[in-house]
Parts: C-alpha cells; sequence; structure tokens
C-alpha cells in the first residue's frame, strides 16, 4: 500500500509550518489525505499556508511555552481527533564565535531547538503508546551530526535533538511508535538567506561568494530543497517504515552518513 493508502484520515501536527521546511511538510502530508495541524508564532503566515490546502488548520503557539503546548494539543485534538504524528520542526539558528557568544543567545538556541522539541512531543506520547500508533520525527540538522564553527549553541542543541529521538526511540520501540531524526544540510529557504546575509555583514563576502562557499559542504555541491525533506517525512510516516525507529536520516548529498 501507499502512503496515502495507510495514512489517509490521520492527524499530524508540524511545528514551524508557516513557510520553508515545515510549509513543505504540511503540503505533504495533506496531499497524502492527512489532517494537519500547522502551529508557529505568526498568525498570518499560518493562515496563509492553510489556505493552500483545506486539510492544513493554523493554531498560533510557542513552542518554549509548556502551557501553550498543552493548550494546542487541546484544541488540535477537540477539532480533529487524536494526533498520530508529530513533526518537531520550529527551529532558528544564530552565529558568533564561541567566546562571544552569549549566554542568552545560547540559552534562547537552547530553548527553541532543544527545548521545543521535548515540550512538542511530550504531551502526545503516552497517548500514542496507549493506542500502540504513532510517529514521531524531530527534523534535526547535519549540526547533530558533526560540528561546524561559529554555531556552537546550534550545533549542541541539534546533537541534544538526535539523543532526545534516541532515548525516546528506545522508550516507545514494543509500542509499535517509531521516532526518527531527518537531518538536512543546508537548506534553500529564508533561514538559509539570512545565514548569508550574515556571512556577508560579517566578512565582507558578496552574496554569491556567501553562497558558493555553503553550498561547497554538500558534496553535490547543491542547497537541499525542502520538498526533499518532506518526501523522506512523508515516507517516515508509511507502514514501509514501520521497523525504521531510532535513526537519523541525512539529507545532504553525502556531508555525512
Amino acid at each position: 500500500m501507499s502512503v496515502v493508502e495507510t495514512m489517509a484520515g490521520r492527524h499530524a501536527l508540524v511545528t514551524g509550518g508557516g513557510s520553508g521546511v515545515g510549509r513543505a511538510i504540511a503540503l505533504a502530508l495533506a496531499d497524502a489525505g492527512i489532517d494537519v495541524t500547522i502551529c508557529g508564532r505568526r498568525e498570518a503566515a499560518l493562515a496563509e499556508v492553510a489556505r493552500e490546502n483545506d486539510r492544513i488548520f493554523g493554531i498560533a503557539a510557542d513552542v518554549t511555552n509548556e502551557a501553550a503546548m498543552a493548550s494546542l494539543y487541546s484544541q488540535a485534538e477537540a477539532a480533529r481527533g487524536p494526533i498520530d504524528i508529530v513533526v518537531a520542526n520550529a527551529g532558528m539558528s544564530g552565529s558568533a564565535p564561541a567566546p562571544r557568544t552569549s549566554l542568552a543567545d545560547w540559552q534562547r538556541t537552547l530553548d527553541v531547538n532543544l527545548t521545543g522539541a521535548f515540550l512538542t512531543v511530550k504531551p502526545v506520547l503516552a497517548g500514542m503508546v496507549a493506542r500502540k500508533i504513532g510517529r514521531i520525527i524531530f527534523v534535526a540538522s547535519t549540526a547533530g551530526l558533526k560540528g561546524y564553527p561559529y554555531v556552537a549553541a546550534y550545533v549542541a542543541a541539534k546533537h541534544g535533538v538526535v539523543g532526545l529521538m534516541r532515548a525516546l526511540a528506545v522508550e516507545t520501540a514494543k509500542s509499535g511508535v517509531t521516532v526518527n531524526a531527518v537531518c538536512p544540510g543546508f537548506i534553500e529557504t529564508d533561514m538559509l538567506e539570512e545565514s548569508i546575509q550574515r556571512i556577508v555583514e560579517k566578512t565582507g563576502r558578496s552574496a554569491e561568494e556567501a553562497r558558493t562557499s555553503l553550498a561547497s559542504t554538500n558534496p553535490q555541491g547543491r542547497f537541499i530543497q525542502p520538498e526533499e525533506i518532506a518526501a523522506a517525512v512523508l515516507w517516515l510516516c508509511g507502514d514501509a517504515a514501520q521497523s525504521i525507529t531510532g535513526q537519523t536520516i541525512s539529507i545532504s548529498g553525502g556531508e555525512t552518513w
């Protein structure tokens, strides 16, 4: 059976669903017949994505706020039933040499990327285990598999996400719930453009030089497209991936494995 046949009618939550990778994932799941609740902090962006497919419904919420995430689940499940799929995608990045990384920047990076991932999945775990069905997918990064200079906080947070995924995979393995992480390299999104702009401002290089430098980390010499991440997530949601748990799937053109 295809993913469409096995997952149609189920309910997914995608955080950071108002743009970029989150938007691509939400659209792919909705096109497969899955009801999708997206969340983010910008209501206008969520509404714009929701207009693209009537299976998508947006709720504004901050993934770093435990009460807000509990409220999000209450609203989403009251409207569309239990959540069967969670894609913890919300994230942020910044850059600075480690000695110049402030404690506030360090904490904010961990709050959004790591604590936010935990608060995204915590409310759903008991229900998934009890129903013996569920898919949890973290959108991590190659920064969860290797080190990069000038982004120590981000690398630490994404390594933490990979560790969280592995722990939850062991906890839930006997229940039929699967827990995995997709680990993309540089993705062609607004976040990439922000990174390029920071490089331009700090180094004086041109935007094209900065783009070429970042793309060169991928042995294929290209940026990953959001739809490639969405395709991997969609596959992990299907029955064909029921034995895949505790895995990091590197989507990086061979940069990591």
